[in-house]
């Protein structure tokens, strides 16, 4: 076989410069037979003859022998080893040009050699996609749509071409989805669905082909998927049924494509929706909560949905998963619950529902991404006095978010547990919170919080302490002491990065320490008097005013 081979390839550089068809389709037929039966040598021997270049010049759309030819390069591209002598010999612009050809045999072919010889690599892929192959490949697809094996070799090109990010752009200006959802609607077989899902899915990351997607009616295919696999229990309706319901929630992303499925909470998907979330179907729970929290983005959908009940589905769900529960589920249920307590009518409307207490039974949870989201849903509750000054009593809440503030390996469950803190002592000013906040050993975070590199959480953290001050300080003043709170507020002083709200915040507050005798202390040891009467020429006009009262604060006391 081997002489065979060599005196083929010998024969195929002869016929190819002189183009005698019959010849040139022998050799070419002999070569695809020897490819079939030893991939990998054949390959190697065709790298070592030099042939690669000469196919460049046999890729004409007019020939007999082209679809042989990209055959040819297909098979040998498989190994790893002769994708770059393909580039090196120049085979990808006119295999790009025979996209453009008639012949459905050229175009398999053709589609085949470029995947293969782009297969792994981002680089040449987006050179591909430069190219302009995409809107091409789009049009193949809604032209030749009864022709299965071309089918798939479009779709597969999609699959790879969409995990680039440069290729959204261009495939949102094709009408890519109509014919995707076009093909889907046709399709029975769990495999074919799977192949567009996987397509579906990465272009569905891009808000402008989430509309289209919506558009085009993939949402309403989703929808009759769940509705005709919830019940089954084979392993491949499961799948699909997780692959719809998960894309369903991706579309919701997308703020145009949510709300024109919201449709002012009566729309049929909406609805739908709903109606998944007291399902005995674990992953329609989830993929209804997702959903809930997806459209609970802007107040008008939040107030319209507390006001129609689903804060008592999301509780009831939440019940259902309390004892060994799914934590995914719950994870997605305060997920919700959080979004839809930001407006501030909800609040009240929530607290009164019972979510508060709802909550709370996730208190033992050892899940971190649960532990996030029920801080989370807890600080949005609190705005209100009363039900800061109820949760800020509850020694087991207080105890757990202490243990929380040291969460090292889970910066977001740490944020949140000192931020929950905070807010309970800023909402409530009361004197009983604060002393089950020093009697459970939080102050120390408190002070840490000051240091905070965002802006935001070290002025809670700062008013916080100054309430603490003003209403608690000889419970306070050793804890006070003992986290280095005074040389903590001149650090923020002194430093030309404060922001102008955390130096006056700093000022104030050490104004409120100046009533404990050892505090006092330390910031006469430290000389504050030299940091703050530089803020009085400060620019922003409410710093300077602060330091000059903290000036003269300082110097009376002195």
């Amino acid at each position: 076989m081997a002489d065979n081979l060599s005196d083929t390839l010998k024969k195929l550089k002869i016929t190819a410069v002189d183009r005698t068809e019959d010849s040139l389709e022998g050799c070419l037929d002999c070569l695809l037979q020897a490819l079939a039966q030893n991939n990998m040598e054949t390959s190697e021997k065709i790298q070592g003859s030099g042939i690669l270049q000469l196919f460049a010049s046999l890729l004409i759309p007019q020939s007999a022998c082209t679809a042989k030819v990209a055959n040819i390069i297909a098979e040998v591209a498989k190994n790893e080893f002769m994708r770059i002598p393909c580039v090196d010999a120049g085979l990808i612009s006119p295999l790009v040009q025979l996209l453009n050809s008639k012949d459905q045999e050229v175009l398999l072919q053709t589609g085949r050699a470029l995947g293969n010889i782009c297969y792994d690599s981002h680089s040449l892929q987006a050179q591909l996609i430069n190219m302009g192959v995409i809107p091409t490949l789009v049009k193949l697809l809604g032209i030749h749509c009864q022709n299965a094996a071309l089918t798939e070799m479009c779709l597969v090109a999609f699959g790879n071409l969409a995990e680039l990010e440069s290729s959204k752009e261009q495939f949102a200006s094709t009408n890519i989805a109509e014919e995707l959802v076009k093909l889907f609607k046709k399709q029975i077989e769990h495999d074919k669905r799977e192949m567009i899902f996987e397509v579906l899915a990465p272009l569905a990351e891009n808000d402008a082909i989430k509309l289209q997607l919506v558009e085009a009616g993939l949402v309403e295919c989703l929808l009759e998927i769940v509705q005709q696999k919830v019940d089954s229990d084979k392993e491949d309706d499961i799948a699909e049924l997780k692959t719809a319901s998960d894309l369903m929630v991706l579309l919701l992303l997308g703020d145009e494509s949510m709300q024109k499925l919201f449709e002012g909470g009566k729309g049929n998907v909406f609805q739908r929706v709903l109606s998944w979330i007291p399902s005995n179907n674990h992953q329609l729970q989830l993929a209804g909560a997702l959903a809930i929290a997806n459209f609970a983005r802007n107040d008008g959908n939040c107030i319209h949905m507390v006001d129609n009940g689903i804060v008592e589905k999301l509780m009831d769900l939440l019940d259902r998963h309390v004892e060994e529960g799914n934590v995914t589920v719950q994870h997605a249920a305060l997920s919700a619950l959080r979004n839809l307590a930001i407006p501030v009518v909800n609040k009240a409307k929530m607290l009164s529902a019972g979510v508060t207490e709802a909550v709370l039974k996730f208190l033992k949870s050892e899940m971190p991404p649960v532990q996030f989201k029920l801080l989370g849903t807890l600080r949005m509750l609190i705005d209100a006095q009363e039900a800061a000054e109820q949760l800020g009593k509850n020694v087991k809440l207080v105890e757990r978010l202490v243990e929380w503030c040291e969460a090292k390996d889970h910066a977001g469950v740490m944020g949140e547990s000192n931020r929950l803190l905070s807010a309970l002592i800023r909402h409530s000013k009361s004197k009983d919170v604060i002393k089950t906040i020093v009697q459970s050993g939080g102050i120390k975070h408190l002070v840490t919080m000051a240091t905070s590199e965002h802006v935001i959480m070290q002025n809670e953290a700062l008013v916080a302490l100054a309430l603490i001050a003003a209403l608690e300080l000889g419970t306070a003043e050793k804890d006070l002491e003992s986290a280095k709170l005074v040389q903590i507020l001149h650090k923020l002083l002194a430093d030309e990065r404060s922001a102008p709200e955390i130096k006056y915040n700093s000022m104030v507050l050490i104004c409120a320490l100046m009533g404990s005798e050892s505090l006092h202390k330390e910031v006469q040891d430290l000389a504050f008097l030299d940091v703050i009467s530089k803020l009085r020429s400060h620019e922003n006009k409410s710093v300077a005013q602060q330091a000059s009262l903290t000036e003269q604060r300082l110097t009376v006391e002195s």
